[in-house]
Protein backbone atom coordinates (compact mmCIF):
# COMPACT_ATOMS: atom_id res chain seq x y z
CA UNK A 1 0.00 0.00 0.00
CA UNK A 2 1.30 3.40 -0.97
CA UNK A 3 1.38 6.02 1.78
CA UNK A 4 1.55 9.77 1.27
CA UNK A 5 4.67 11.45 2.63
CA UNK A 6 2.94 14.82 2.96
CA UNK A 7 2.37 16.15 6.44
CA UNK A 8 -1.06 17.04 7.78
CA UNK A 9 -0.18 20.74 7.42
CA UNK A 10 0.73 20.25 3.75
CA UNK A 11 -2.52 18.40 3.11
CA UNK A 12 -4.44 21.19 4.82
CA UNK A 13 -2.77 23.74 2.56
CA UNK A 14 -3.85 21.75 -0.47
CA UNK A 15 -7.43 21.67 0.82
CA UNK A 16 -7.69 25.42 0.22
CA UNK A 17 -7.92 24.69 -3.53
CA UNK A 18 -11.29 22.96 -3.05
CA UNK A 19 -13.12 26.01 -1.63
CA UNK A 20 -11.26 28.14 -4.17
CA UNK A 21 -12.50 25.97 -7.05
CA UNK A 22 -16.04 25.84 -5.62
CA UNK A 23 -16.17 29.59 -5.05
CA UNK A 24 -14.80 30.25 -8.54
CA UNK A 25 -17.29 27.86 -10.16
CA UNK A 26 -20.27 29.38 -8.34
CA UNK A 27 -19.03 32.89 -9.06
CA UNK A 28 -18.50 32.06 -12.75
CA UNK A 29 -21.98 30.54 -13.11
CA UNK A 30 -23.58 33.53 -11.42
CA UNK A 31 -21.63 36.02 -13.53
CA UNK A 32 -22.43 34.06 -16.70
CA UNK A 33 -26.15 34.17 -15.95
CA UNK A 34 -25.92 37.88 -15.18
CA UNK A 35 -23.94 38.45 -18.38
CA UNK A 36 -26.51 36.56 -20.43
CA UNK A 37 -29.29 38.68 -18.92
CA UNK A 38 -27.37 41.87 -19.73
CA UNK A 39 -26.79 40.73 -23.31
CA UNK A 40 -30.43 39.76 -23.75
CA UNK A 41 -31.61 43.05 -22.25
CA UNK A 42 -29.27 44.99 -24.53
CA UNK A 43 -30.64 43.15 -27.57
CA UNK A 44 -34.19 43.91 -26.49
CA UNK A 45 -33.45 47.61 -25.94
CA UNK A 46 -31.80 47.94 -29.34
CA UNK A 47 -34.69 46.08 -30.98
CA UNK A 48 -37.23 48.28 -29.21
CA UNK A 49 -35.46 51.42 -30.43
CA UNK A 50 -35.58 50.15 -34.03
CA UNK A 51 -39.23 49.12 -33.70
CA UNK A 52 -40.15 52.51 -32.25
CA UNK A 53 -38.53 54.25 -35.22
CA UNK A 54 -40.31 51.95 -37.66
CA UNK A 55 -43.62 52.49 -35.88
CA UNK A 56 -43.15 56.26 -36.15
CA UNK A 57 -42.78 55.92 -39.94
CA UNK A 58 -45.69 53.52 -40.47
CA UNK A 59 -47.98 55.57 -38.21
CA UNK A 60 -47.26 58.80 -40.09
CA UNK A 61 -47.71 57.17 -43.50
CA UNK A 62 -50.91 55.48 -42.33
CA UNK A 63 -52.42 58.88 -41.49
CA UNK A 64 -51.35 60.37 -44.83
CA UNK A 65 -52.43 57.59 -47.18
CA UNK A 66 -55.99 57.50 -48.56
CA UNK A 67 -57.85 54.67 -50.27
CA UNK A 68 -61.28 55.01 -51.90
CA UNK A 69 -60.98 52.22 -54.47
CA UNK A 70 -57.68 53.60 -55.61
CA UNK A 71 -54.59 54.43 -53.59
CA UNK A 72 -54.06 58.17 -53.09
CA UNK A 73 -50.49 59.03 -51.98
CA UNK A 74 -50.65 62.77 -52.66
CA UNK A 75 -50.08 63.74 -49.02
CA UNK A 76 -47.40 61.09 -48.65
CA UNK A 77 -45.44 62.55 -51.56
CA UNK A 78 -45.63 66.03 -50.05
CA UNK A 79 -44.41 64.98 -46.59
CA UNK A 80 -40.71 65.03 -45.75
CA UNK A 81 -40.94 61.48 -44.43
CA UNK A 82 -41.02 60.38 -48.08
CA UNK A 83 -37.36 61.41 -48.45
CA UNK A 84 -36.00 60.29 -45.07
CA UNK A 85 -34.77 57.11 -43.46
CA UNK A 86 -36.11 54.64 -42.54
CA UNK A 87 -37.46 53.96 -46.01
CA UNK A 88 -40.94 52.54 -46.57
CA UNK A 89 -43.26 51.03 -49.18
CA UNK A 90 -47.04 50.90 -49.48
CA UNK A 91 -47.87 47.47 -50.92
CA UNK A 92 -51.17 45.69 -51.74
CA UNK A 93 -52.32 42.39 -50.33
CA UNK A 94 -53.49 39.43 -52.39
CA UNK A 95 -57.10 40.65 -52.72
CA UNK A 96 -56.27 44.26 -53.60
CA UNK A 97 -55.33 45.61 -56.95
CA UNK A 98 -53.55 48.94 -56.73
CA UNK A 99 -50.19 50.27 -57.62
CA UNK A 100 -47.86 50.40 -54.67
CA UNK A 101 -45.74 53.31 -53.53
CA UNK A 102 -42.06 53.32 -52.56
CA UNK A 103 -40.41 56.20 -50.71
CA UNK A 104 -37.97 58.29 -52.72
CA UNK A 105 -34.88 57.50 -50.63
CA UNK A 106 -33.35 54.03 -50.56
CA UNK A 107 -31.49 53.79 -47.28
CA UNK A 108 -30.69 50.08 -47.57
CA UNK A 109 -31.49 47.98 -50.67
CA UNK A 110 -33.97 45.15 -50.02
CA UNK A 111 -35.42 42.67 -52.48
CA UNK A 112 -38.96 43.91 -53.44
CA UNK A 113 -40.21 40.31 -53.37
CA UNK A 114 -39.22 40.09 -49.71
CA UNK A 115 -41.15 43.23 -48.88
CA UNK A 116 -44.19 42.05 -50.90
CA UNK A 117 -44.21 38.75 -49.04
CA UNK A 118 -44.09 40.54 -45.67
CA UNK A 119 -46.93 42.85 -46.74
CA UNK A 120 -49.13 39.89 -47.73
CA UNK A 121 -48.33 38.19 -44.39
CA UNK A 122 -49.37 41.34 -42.54
CA UNK A 123 -52.60 41.65 -44.51
CA UNK A 124 -53.52 38.00 -43.88
CA UNK A 125 -52.79 38.22 -40.13
CA UNK A 126 -54.24 41.68 -39.63
CA UNK A 127 -51.56 42.39 -36.98
CA UNK A 128 -48.56 44.65 -36.83
CA UNK A 129 -45.43 42.60 -37.53
CA UNK A 130 -41.68 43.00 -36.97
CA UNK A 131 -38.86 40.82 -38.24
CA UNK A 132 -35.20 40.75 -39.18
CA UNK A 133 -34.33 40.30 -42.85
CA UNK A 134 -31.30 40.57 -45.08
CA UNK A 135 -30.78 43.27 -47.67
CA UNK A 136 -29.51 42.62 -51.18
CA UNK A 137 -25.96 43.26 -49.94
CA UNK A 138 -26.50 40.86 -46.98
CA UNK A 139 -27.05 43.79 -44.61
CA UNK A 140 -29.12 43.10 -41.53
CA UNK A 141 -32.36 45.07 -41.61
CA UNK A 142 -35.28 45.41 -39.26
CA UNK A 143 -38.72 45.47 -40.94
CA UNK A 144 -41.99 46.78 -39.53
CA UNK A 145 -45.30 45.91 -41.20
CA UNK A 146 -48.47 47.93 -40.53
CA UNK A 147 -51.61 46.55 -42.34
CA UNK A 148 -54.38 49.00 -43.25
CA UNK A 149 -58.06 48.66 -44.19
CA UNK A 150 -60.31 49.89 -46.92
CA UNK A 151 -63.47 51.89 -46.21
CA UNK A 152 -65.44 48.65 -45.86
CA UNK A 153 -63.12 47.39 -43.09
CA UNK A 154 -61.15 44.83 -45.10
CA UNK A 155 -57.36 44.64 -44.91
CA UNK A 156 -56.18 45.47 -48.41
CA UNK A 157 -52.56 46.47 -48.01
CA UNK A 158 -49.68 47.18 -45.67
CA UNK A 159 -47.08 49.82 -45.05
CA UNK A 160 -43.66 48.16 -44.84
CA UNK A 161 -40.87 50.22 -43.21
CA UNK A 162 -37.24 49.15 -43.37
CA UNK A 163 -34.38 50.26 -41.05
CA UNK A 164 -30.70 49.42 -41.32
CA UNK A 165 -29.82 47.27 -38.26
CA UNK A 166 -26.11 46.90 -39.04
CA UNK A 167 -25.07 49.59 -36.55
CA UNK A 168 -27.27 48.08 -33.87
CA UNK A 169 -25.79 44.64 -34.57
CA UNK A 170 -22.22 45.95 -34.34
CA UNK A 171 -23.01 47.72 -31.08
CA UNK A 172 -24.59 44.55 -29.71
CA UNK A 173 -21.53 42.53 -30.72
CA UNK A 174 -19.30 44.97 -28.86
CA UNK A 175 -21.58 44.65 -25.87
CA UNK A 176 -21.22 40.86 -25.99
CA UNK A 177 -17.42 41.13 -26.06
CA UNK A 178 -17.43 43.56 -23.14
CA UNK A 179 -19.71 41.33 -21.10
CA UNK A 180 -17.64 38.22 -21.83
CA UNK A 181 -14.44 40.06 -20.96
CA UNK A 182 -16.01 41.39 -17.76
CA UNK A 183 -17.23 37.94 -16.76
CA UNK A 184 -13.76 36.47 -17.31
CA UNK A 185 -12.03 39.25 -15.35
CA UNK A 186 -14.53 39.18 -12.50
CA UNK A 187 -14.42 35.38 -12.35
CA UNK A 188 -10.61 35.50 -12.19
CA UNK A 189 -10.71 38.24 -9.55
CA UNK A 190 -13.31 36.26 -7.60
CA UNK A 191 -11.19 33.13 -7.85
CA UNK A 192 -8.14 35.01 -6.57
CA UNK A 193 -10.16 36.57 -3.77
CA UNK A 194 -11.58 33.14 -2.90
CA UNK A 195 -8.09 31.66 -2.86
CA UNK A 196 -6.80 34.40 -0.56
CA UNK A 197 -9.86 34.11 1.66
CA UNK A 198 -9.60 30.34 1.90
CA UNK A 199 -5.92 30.75 2.73
CA UNK A 200 -6.79 33.18 5.49
CA UNK A 201 -9.44 30.80 6.82
CA UNK A 202 -7.16 27.74 6.75
CA UNK A 203 -4.08 29.55 8.03
CA UNK A 204 -4.91 29.07 11.74
CA UNK A 205 -5.56 25.36 11.11
CA UNK A 206 -2.30 24.96 9.19
CA UNK A 207 -0.41 26.87 11.88
CA UNK A 208 -1.91 24.68 14.60
CA UNK A 209 -0.99 21.52 12.69
CA UNK A 210 2.53 22.79 12.11
CA UNK A 211 2.87 23.56 15.81
CA UNK A 212 1.55 20.12 16.62
CA UNK A 213 4.05 18.50 14.25
CA UNK A 214 6.91 20.53 15.74
CA UNK A 215 5.73 19.64 19.24
CA UNK A 216 5.65 15.93 18.41
CA UNK A 217 9.05 16.11 16.74
CA UNK A 218 10.54 17.99 19.70
CA UNK A 219 8.93 15.55 22.13
CA UNK A 220 10.47 12.58 20.33
CA UNK A 221 13.83 14.35 20.07
CA UNK A 222 14.05 15.53 23.66
CA UNK A 223 12.71 12.37 25.26
CA UNK A 224 14.71 9.92 23.16
CA UNK A 225 17.95 10.39 25.13
CA UNK A 226 16.53 10.27 28.69
CA UNK A 227 14.27 7.34 27.80
CA UNK A 228 17.26 5.45 26.40
CA UNK A 229 19.25 6.35 29.51
CA UNK A 230 16.44 5.21 31.80
CA UNK A 231 16.23 1.89 29.98
CA UNK A 232 20.00 1.47 30.23
CA UNK A 233 19.87 2.13 33.96
CA UNK A 234 17.05 -0.39 34.38
CA UNK A 235 18.95 -3.05 32.42
CA UNK A 236 22.11 -2.34 34.41
CA UNK A 237 20.22 -2.59 37.71
CA UNK A 238 18.67 -5.86 36.57
CA UNK A 239 22.09 -7.26 35.72
CA UNK A 240 23.84 -5.83 38.80
CA UNK A 241 21.64 -6.07 41.91
CA UNK A 242 24.47 -4.75 44.10
CA UNK A 243 24.34 -1.35 42.33
CA UNK A 244 20.61 -0.74 42.94
CA UNK A 245 21.11 2.20 45.32
CA UNK A 246 23.40 4.17 43.02
CA UNK A 247 21.37 3.35 39.88
CA UNK A 248 18.09 4.25 41.61
CA UNK A 249 19.36 7.75 42.44
CA UNK A 250 20.45 8.24 38.83
CA UNK A 251 17.07 6.96 37.60
CA UNK A 252 15.26 9.43 39.84
CA UNK A 253 17.38 12.29 38.44
CA UNK A 254 16.70 11.11 34.90
CA UNK A 255 12.95 10.85 35.55
CA UNK A 256 12.99 14.37 36.99
CA UNK A 257 14.71 15.57 33.82
CA UNK A 258 12.05 13.87 31.71
CA UNK A 259 9.35 15.55 33.82
CA UNK A 260 10.98 18.93 33.21
CA UNK A 261 11.10 18.27 29.47
CA UNK A 262 7.43 17.23 29.35
CA UNK A 263 6.43 20.23 31.46
CA UNK A 264 8.28 22.51 29.06
CA UNK A 265 6.68 20.92 26.02
CA UNK A 266 3.22 21.31 27.51
CA UNK A 267 3.97 24.90 28.45
CA UNK A 268 5.03 25.72 24.90
CA UNK A 269 2.02 23.91 23.44
CA UNK A 270 -0.38 25.86 25.65
CA UNK A 271 1.27 29.15 24.74
CA UNK A 272 1.18 28.28 21.04
CA UNK A 273 -2.50 27.33 21.24
CA UNK A 274 -3.38 30.49 23.13
CA UNK A 275 -4.96 28.63 26.03
CA UNK A 276 -2.45 29.86 28.60
CA UNK A 277 -4.05 32.84 30.35
CA UNK A 278 -1.57 35.60 31.12
CA UNK A 279 -1.79 37.24 34.52
CA UNK A 280 -0.46 40.61 33.36
CA UNK A 281 0.62 42.96 36.14
CA UNK A 282 3.40 45.47 36.85
CA UNK A 283 6.57 43.52 37.69
CA UNK A 284 9.95 44.76 38.85
CA UNK A 285 12.06 42.93 36.29
CA UNK A 286 15.38 43.54 38.07
CA UNK A 287 14.11 41.96 41.31
CA UNK A 288 12.59 39.00 39.44
CA UNK A 289 15.85 38.26 37.59
CA UNK A 290 17.90 38.55 40.77
CA UNK A 291 15.59 36.07 42.49
CA UNK A 292 15.88 33.60 39.59
CA UNK A 293 19.69 33.75 39.70
CA UNK A 294 19.75 33.28 43.48
CA UNK A 295 17.47 30.23 43.28
CA UNK A 296 19.28 28.54 40.35
CA UNK A 297 22.09 26.09 41.22
CA UNK A 298 25.11 27.29 39.26
CA UNK A 299 27.75 24.80 40.44
CA UNK A 300 31.25 26.00 39.55
CA UNK A 301 29.91 28.54 37.01
CA UNK A 302 30.61 32.24 37.43
CA UNK A 303 27.38 34.26 37.18
CA UNK A 304 27.32 38.05 37.57
CA UNK A 305 24.25 40.29 37.49
CA UNK A 306 24.04 43.99 36.68
CA UNK A 307 20.60 45.53 37.16
CA UNK A 308 18.85 48.85 36.98
CA UNK A 309 15.38 49.36 38.38
CA UNK A 310 12.94 48.57 35.57
CA UNK A 311 9.23 47.80 35.66
CA UNK A 312 7.39 45.84 32.96
CA UNK A 313 3.83 44.65 32.35
CA UNK A 314 4.09 40.87 32.39
CA UNK A 315 3.01 37.55 33.85
CA UNK A 316 5.63 37.06 36.59
CA UNK A 317 5.42 33.26 36.52
CA UNK A 318 6.01 33.02 32.76
CA UNK A 319 8.76 35.63 32.77
CA UNK A 320 10.46 33.79 35.62
CA UNK A 321 10.31 30.61 33.54
CA UNK A 322 11.73 32.39 30.50
CA UNK A 323 14.63 33.96 32.43
CA UNK A 324 15.36 30.61 34.07
CA UNK A 325 15.52 28.94 30.65
CA UNK A 326 17.93 31.59 29.35
CA UNK A 327 20.16 31.14 32.38
CA UNK A 328 20.00 27.35 32.14
CA UNK A 329 20.90 27.48 28.44
CA UNK A 330 23.88 29.72 29.17
CA UNK A 331 25.09 27.46 32.01
CA UNK A 332 24.79 24.33 29.87
CA UNK A 333 26.14 25.53 26.54
CA UNK A 334 27.89 28.84 27.17
CA UNK A 335 31.27 27.50 28.13
CA UNK A 336 34.60 26.65 26.63
CA UNK A 337 35.78 23.02 26.66
CA UNK A 338 37.10 21.96 30.08
CA UNK A 339 36.28 25.37 31.57
CA UNK A 340 33.51 26.54 33.93
CA UNK A 341 30.69 28.61 32.43
CA UNK A 342 30.94 32.38 32.66
CA UNK A 343 27.60 34.16 32.41
CA UNK A 344 26.76 37.83 32.76
CA UNK A 345 23.17 39.09 33.03
CA UNK A 346 22.19 42.70 32.47
CA UNK A 347 18.72 44.09 33.28
CA UNK A 348 17.71 47.59 32.20
CA UNK A 349 14.94 49.33 30.28
CA UNK A 350 12.66 46.30 30.10
CA UNK A 351 15.48 44.15 28.66
CA UNK A 352 17.18 41.06 30.00
CA UNK A 353 20.51 40.32 28.30
CA UNK A 354 22.18 36.98 29.06
CA UNK A 355 25.75 36.79 27.73
CA UNK A 356 28.01 33.76 27.93
CA UNK A 357 31.61 32.93 27.00
CA UNK A 358 30.78 29.85 24.95
CA UNK A 359 31.42 29.09 21.28
CA UNK A 360 28.63 31.43 20.18
CA UNK A 361 25.78 30.89 17.77
CA UNK A 362 26.14 29.97 14.12
CA UNK A 363 24.98 32.93 11.99
CA UNK A 364 22.67 30.82 9.81
CA UNK A 365 21.03 29.30 12.89
CA UNK A 366 20.69 32.69 14.58
CA UNK A 367 18.45 33.90 11.74
CA UNK A 368 16.01 31.01 12.11
CA UNK A 369 13.01 31.02 14.40
CA UNK A 370 13.25 29.44 17.81
CA UNK A 371 10.71 26.77 16.88
CA UNK A 372 13.50 24.26 16.23
CA UNK A 373 16.46 26.21 17.61
CA UNK A 374 19.79 24.43 18.10
CA UNK A 375 22.84 25.97 19.70
CA UNK A 376 26.35 25.07 18.66
CA UNK A 377 26.61 23.19 21.93
CA UNK A 378 23.87 20.79 20.91
CA UNK A 379 20.85 22.15 22.80
CA UNK A 380 17.49 20.88 21.64
CA UNK A 381 16.25 24.44 21.83
CA UNK A 382 13.10 23.59 23.82
CA UNK A 383 13.92 26.07 26.58
CA UNK A 384 14.70 28.79 24.06
CA UNK A 385 11.50 28.01 22.19
CA UNK A 386 9.54 28.59 25.41
CA UNK A 387 11.35 31.90 25.90
CA UNK A 388 10.33 32.94 22.40
CA UNK A 389 6.68 32.03 23.01
CA UNK A 390 6.69 33.94 26.31
CA UNK A 391 8.13 37.00 24.56
CA UNK A 392 5.52 36.82 21.79
CA UNK A 393 2.67 36.30 24.26
CA UNK A 394 3.67 39.56 25.96
CA UNK A 395 4.15 41.48 22.71
CA UNK A 396 7.92 41.42 23.17
CA UNK A 397 10.85 39.93 21.27
CA UNK A 398 13.74 37.53 21.72
CA UNK A 399 16.95 38.21 19.82
CA UNK A 400 20.21 36.30 19.67
CA UNK A 401 23.57 37.41 18.36
CA UNK A 402 27.27 36.91 18.99
CA UNK A 403 29.42 39.26 21.04
CA UNK A 404 32.53 40.72 19.41
CA UNK A 405 34.74 39.17 22.08
CA UNK A 406 33.05 35.79 21.68
CA UNK A 407 30.08 34.05 23.16
CA UNK A 408 26.36 34.37 22.55
CA UNK A 409 24.01 37.08 23.78
CA UNK A 410 20.29 36.43 24.26
CA UNK A 411 18.17 39.55 24.62
CA UNK A 412 14.62 39.33 25.97
CA UNK A 413 12.59 42.52 25.54
CA UNK A 414 9.28 43.04 27.38
CA UNK A 415 6.85 46.01 27.26
CA UNK A 416 7.73 48.57 29.88
CA UNK A 417 5.13 49.56 32.48
CA UNK A 418 4.08 53.19 32.87
CA UNK A 419 5.61 54.87 35.88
Amino acid sequence: MKHSSRSAADRSRRLRWWPTALFTAINTIGLSVLGWLLIDQDAQRREERLDAELLRVTSVVLRLVQYDGTLNTTFVNRDEINTQCPQFAILPGEAARFSGHVSQRTCVPVDPATLAGLAELGVRSGYRLHSYERGTGDELVRVGVEPFRSTDGQFIGAIVAVADATGQEDGHDRMILLVIGGVVLLAAAGGLAGHLLSGRVTRPVVAALEQQEVLLADTAHDLRTPVAGLRALAETAQANPDQHADLMARAVDLAARMGTIIDGLLMRARLAAGVEQLAIQPVWLDQLVTTVVEETPTGDAQVTVTVAATKVNADPGLVQRAVGNLLDNALRHGRRPDAPAVVHITVAGGRVMVADHGPGIDASVARESFDRFSSSGGSSGLGLSIVRWVAQAHGGTLRVYNAEEGGAIFELVLPAAES
